[in-house]
């Protein structure tokens, strides 16, 4: 079966969104566009919650959100207990994201990357398992909450 991966953007990360859905269909990859579908100015949350919310219930195995800074859509979509968002700024935190953290989705900072790093970022996401061993003990974690 084909994989689809779920993707979103706010205004400042249109033209991003834009140039990685590209990059995955040349890779055979199917998308579903969550939007934005403009860089008119929108409200970010609007759009990652839509990728959140369908990893989350396990429609998608994986991610990818794009903000300006990749902070907001990347704390949107955490709010899933499902979901572990990494905010991914070069090709080291985004293997480290994969090996170490099992990241489900990636969250890129358009204002602050370029296109080809982004490019990089979503390839090293793609192909970088998880170790497992004991990353998973520390994964299993994150979700526990302490009172």
């Amino acid at each position: 079966m084909k994989e689809i991966i779920p993707i979103a953007s706010d205004h400042a990360g249109f033209e991003l969104k834009e140039i990685v859905i590209n990059h995955l269909h040349s890779l055979n990859i199917d998308t579903k566009d969550f939007g934005t579908y403009s860089a008119d100015s929108v409200d970010y949350p609007d759009f990652a919650h839509q990728v959140g919310s369908a990893v989350n219930r396990g429609d998608y195995p994986r991610g990818i959100v794009i903000c300006g800074s990749g902070n907001g859509v990347q704390m949107t979509v955490n709010k899933y207990p499902n979901v572990r968002c990494a905010l991914c700024w070069n090709e080291k935190i985004a293997q480290l994201a994969r090996q170490h953290n099992d990241a489900n989705v990636i969250s890129m900072p358009a204002r602050f990357i370029s296109s080809d790093t982004a490019l990089k970022i979503v390839d090293i996401f793609l192909n970088t398992p998880f170790e497992g061993g004991r990353h998973q003990r520390r994964v299993e974690k994150i979700n526990k909450l302490l009172e």
